[in-house]
């Protein structure tokens, strides 16, 4: 579904920010990608949607990432972003939603019932008409995973979804992660939700891969996790160490 082929990015043409990235990701599978700040997470998930145009050659579900392919790759692929400032940006969660789904060319009606239903999954009924300049962090940010997730994208691309969530909601979203069909790649600092949501773990170090196996052997690999500037999951930690 995605796969990246000697792939290169730089903002200066001088320090890589990714460089020489080799990777596939099956239909279906969910992946997270763990690394320190800087590794280049939220820049591989960039140059997936053509954001960000860098060396090499990246396809989703066979299409190249290039101009002429870009709509289709989008629509192909959702992407909640880290900033949920900078993906809510019509007056209401209510509008937001319907923005993309009738961009999209589906019937009013039609979208009507798909957001009734994506905010009853995330139990976000409250939300729908609430202006996004009067909501928390945390309720905006679980109103653009619903607005993402209303698109019902082939592909969903996650950065930092926990983020600033309080523990019910991150429960939510973990639950609401395991129950999706569609091939995922998660970019996380939460390590126990990836824990608890893929099956396959990437680890960046300065742009480049430093592990890719199954998560939690990956997990449970302190040595790995503290050579690449992270700790082991809170739920593998033994107390006093």
């Amino acid at each position: 579904m995605i796969e990246f082929q000697n792939v290169s990015f730089s903002y200066d043409g001088k320090t890589q920010i990714v460089e020489n990235i080799n990777l596939s990701i099956k239909k279906g599978e969910s992946v997270g990608l763990i690394g320190a700040n800087g590794a280049g997470k939220s820049t591989i998930m960039k140059l997936i949607l053509g954001l960000l145009s860098g060396d090499g050659t990246i396809t989703v579900d066979g299409f190249q990432v290039k101009r002429e392919y870009l709509p289709l790759i989008r629509q192909k692929a959702g992407y909640v972003l880290q900033d949920s400032d900078n993906q809510m940006f019509m007056p209401t969660v209510y509008e937001d939603m319907m923005f993309g789904l009738r961009n999209y060319g589906m019937p009013k009606d039609a979208a009507e019932k798909q957001i009734d239903e994506v905010l009853e999954q995330l139990q976000l009924q409250e939300l729908k008409y609430r202006h996004n300049h009067k909501i928390s962090g945390g309720e905006k940010r679980m109103a653009a995973i619903a607005t993402i997730l209303a698109m019902q994208p082939e592909v969903l691309l996650m950065d930092e979804p926990t983020t600033a969530l309080d523990p019910f909601n991150r429960r939510t979203v973990i639950r609401i992660v395991q129950s999706l069909p569609q091939t995922k790649l998660i970019a996380s600092h939460d390590l126990d939700m990836i824990l608890e949501t893929c099956d396959r773990v990437i680890v960046l170090s300065h742009g480049r891969i430093a592990a890719d196996g199954e998560c939690a052997a990956i997990l449970r690999d302190r040595a790995l996790l503290e050579q690449n500037r992270m700790e082991l999951p809170l739920c593998m930690q033994t107390p006093g160490r």
